[in-house]
């Protein structure tokens, strides 16, 4: 029987040091490069988790597209600076030894693993581009 449903396929998050990028999600995050295209100077970068192979995070260029004026790229880079443009929330099952290697993998670390008030546990880190990474702890 096929399911109607939608599920997510792809996820996109932008990058500004594609080597820096993949190297955190691939060295720290335990991800698989599962595509690497480049175009021109721009690369987008497909990753995920080896046990979840319909589920990819695509580290793209932060203007791909050549309409966006200069406000907005400003605009782009200032909310990149900040870390407020990008951001996702992955999982782990062992969100103390997932932490422990982001610390000694050098992290920005942005949030200690902590209970939740609204009944999760878990942690939060910048990657080399600045998008916010939380992390759940699930069973």
């Amino acid at each position: 029987m096929t399911s109607m449903n939608a599920t997510i396929h792809y996820a996109f998050l932008p990058h500004l040091d594609p080597d820096a990028s993949v190297a955190f999600y691939r060295d720290l995050m335990g991800f698989e490069v599962r595509n690497d295209v480049g175009y021109g100077d721009m690369r987008w970068v497909t990753m995920g988790a080896p046990d979840q192979p319909g589920t990819s995070l695509v580290l793209e260029p932060p203007f791909p597209d050549p309409s966006i004026s200069e406000e907005e790229r400003r605009v782009v880079q200032e909310m990149m600076a900040k870390g407020t443009f990008g951001r996702v929330t992955l999982a782990s099952t062992d969100l103390d030894g997932l932490f422990e290697k982001l610390v000694a993998g050098n992290a920005d670390i942005v949030q200690e693993p902590t209970d939740q008030p609204y009944g999760v546990r878990d942690c939060a880190v910048r990657d080399p581009a600045g998008n916010l990474i939380r992390i759940n702890e699930v069973s």
